[in-house]
């Protein structure tokens, strides 16, 4: 028997052989016979070449030879084996066949391009063999045959669904598992059971139909009831756990410190429920709850803990927050509040384990993660999600200016040429009295025969002054702002005027040169005033106000200087009722000036004093009020 077995084994290695050596033949003639046409228009393939080379790389000899007989030829850079031959009177197209059977090389033809790379055996592909599965199942009778060595755990659980179209389903660990079993004749449930025992698994059957399969793993705290598969039926409760339930499905627990997978069997187990464990959970807490619907339970029990679950046709899926299957999306919209406000304004330990994206087209954020902390997020915003009240602030400002300027005097001098005598006399006394003027009186006075005063000269004048003269300006503005509460108002009034500066270049080369530069700078004066409101729970309202006024107050030295100017401000913060109206004030200025020349000590002796001397006093006075009245806007 076994020297059949042998001779069979070289009868098949023969044939292979001979089948491999008749490929090779045919491929050397295909390239004989493709050198021989090419020949016609190559002649340097008909070449007698004379050549000895001792380890030169096959590549350089290649070139070499292609070169001297004028060959278009391309060799592959990985060639590298060295040769050693000798040839005498041979053809080229003779030593390029005997280098592809020597070296076992390949020529591939590109028109007049050949192609020179090593040869490599066609790999051919057998088709996989598809092992047929030794499973039966009759239905009538729910009746279960397993004939399984060395089987795909995936292949098997495919099978079963198929046959009994019950849903055979098993965890991602397993994906790779190979299963073994022979059961004959056996209820489905039981050859079930037999086929987990006999691999090291557990299945759980739920009320839908559905087979769970999953390791077997050591309970913790109890060794004594491993058990290699079921539903899930362990009423054998650990000691350290004290766990009732009532009629309603309302778990009440007590433990200290126990496993949490150990605590999540249990109470499973009592109430007869089904999950499925992508993860198993790791670690110790502590629970003490009365009463709770077993979601409730779970929530407590995975709080604060990288687990989470999920409920999926009555099976509680359990895993990692992160898992596939466990994790949610949900949009967000907020109805009162702006996304890209609201994004910062989330504590940092609520965007834990969960990606939070505005959306502002639509006023939402798009949060993904596992549900509970989604729904944790949910509830923190619809809280800060309320109406934002509208403020609106109605102001009035009151700008009173008021101003009193009495000028008198006698003024008298020579001029470069006469003067004429005009003026005003009434309401207000401003006369220039000419030489004539002058001497016509002096006539006059004389013609008393008492004094004769003579006459003045042509260039002499007299000025006399009498005037009084007042201004009141009362101004108002009623500007109405609104604001949402917490944010700015703002408001600004103002004037830009524009001064001349010069500026002087001179440039000395062969020649001084002068340039001058004119810059027309500006200068604003403005009325700004900030208001930002903050409503309290019993609509009272706190404000913060700032006002700030500037103005000008003429040119510091004549025309196309800079003006002059003086600024008003105060900041205030006071509380006040909705709708009810209060006065800021204090920006008063008032001003008084006085001015005079005159002869020396003439121009201080009572009512001498006003026919000796000129004097102007000026008194002004501005004062600005406002009024604020704030009305909140739901």
């Amino acid at each position: 028997m076994k020297s059949t077995g042998i001779k069979k084994l070289l009868f098949v290695l023969l044939i292979f052989s001979a089948v491999l050596g008749n490929a090779q033949q045919e491929r050397y003639t295909a390239i004989e016979a493709k050198l021989k046409e090419l020949s016609a228009t190559n002649p340097g393939l008909n070449e007698k070449v004379e050549l000895s080379v001792n380890g030169v790389a096959i590549q350089e000899f290649i070139r070499a030879l292609a070169a001297t007989n004028n060959l278009n030829m391309s060799v592959d850079a990985g060639l590298d084996t060295k040769i050693v031959n000798n040839f005498s009177n041979v053809n080229v197209s003779d030593v390029l066949l005997f280098l592809v059977k020597k070296y076992d090389l390949d020529i591939s033809f590109i028109g007049n391009i050949m192609s020179v790379s090593q040869y490599f055996q066609p790999v051919v592909l057998q088709k996989p063999v598809i092992k047929t599965l030794k499973i039966k199942y009759d239905k009538p009778t729910n009746v279960l045959d397993l004939d399984l060595t060395n089987d795909s755990l995936s292949a098997v659980a495919k099978e079963i669904t198929r046959l009994s179209q019950k849903n055979v389903v098993f965890a991602s660990d397993l994906s790779g598992k190979m299963v073994n079993g022979y059961i004959q004749g056996t209820s489905f449930n039981s050859a079930m059971d037999k086929f987990a025992f006999a691999n090291d698994l557990k299945i759980t059957p739920t009320n839908d139909n559905f087979y769970l399969i999953e390791k077997i793993e050591q309970p913790l705290g109890n060794p004594k009831n491993n058990k290699s598969s079921g539903s899930l039926q362990n009423n054998n409760l650990p000691q350290t756990i004290n766990l009732t339930t009532n009629g309603n499905n309302l778990i009440t627990i007590d433990v200290t410190n126990a496993p949490i997978a150990e605590i999540l069997t249990s109470a499973s187990s009592k109430l007869n429920i089904s999950y499925f464990l992508f993860t198993e959970p790791k670690g110790n807490t502590s629970v003490n709850v009365t009463n709770v619907s077993y979601d409730d339970f779970l929530n407590y029990l995975f709080n604060g803990t990288e687990y989470t679950f999920q409920k999926s046709g009555g099976i509680y899926l359990i895993g990692e927050r992160n898992m596939e299957g466990l994790r949610a999306t949900k949009v967000i919209q907020l109805q009162y509040r702006t996304v890209e406000k609201m994004i910062d304004f989330i504590p940092v330990e609520l965007k834990k384990g969960i990606e939070v994206k505005p959306f502002p087209d639509q006023n939402s954020l798009i949060v993904s993660g596992s549900q509970p902390r989604i729904e944790e997020l949910e509830k923190f915003l619809r809280d800060v999600d309320r109406v934002v009240p509208v403020v609106s602030i109605e102001v009035i400002i009151v700008d009173i200016n008021s101003s009193h300027k009495v000028s008198t005097g006698l003024k008298a001098g020579l001029g470069t040429s006469p003067k004429a005598t005009g003026g005003d006399v009434f309401p207000g006394l401003n006369l220039s009295l000419g030489a004539n003027s002058i001497n016509s009186v002096i006539d006059g006075i004389n013609g008393f025969g008492v004094v004769n005063l003579g006459h003045v000269t042509p260039n002499f004048y007299v000025t006399l002054r009498l005037l009084e003269t007042n201004g009141d300006l009362d101004i108002t503005s009623t500007p109405l702002l609104a604001t949402l509460n917490g944010n700015e108002a703002k408001m600004s009034i103002g004037q830009t005027i524009y001064y001349q500066e010069n500026t002087i270049n001179v440039i000395a080369n062969n020649a001084t040169t002068t340039t001058t530069n004119i810059v027309y700078k500006p200068l604003s004066a403005e009325f700004a005033m900030t208001i930002n409101p903050i409503v309290s729970g019993d609509e009272q309202i706190t404000l913060s106000i700032s006002v700030k006024k500037s103005s000008f107050t003429g040119q510091s030295s004549g025309p196309g200087s800079p003006y002059n100017s003086t600024s008003r401000d105060f900041q205030s913060l006071i509380r006040v009722k909705n709708q009810e109206m209060i006065m800021l004030g204090g920006l008063d200025e008032n001003s008084k000036d006085e001015t005079s020349s005159g002869v020396p000590v003439l121009s201080r002796i009572p009512v001498i004093k006003w026919f000796f001397s000129s004097r102007d006093k000026n008194k002004a006075k501005s004062k600005l009020t406002i009024f604020i009245k704030p009305t909140v806007i739901y």
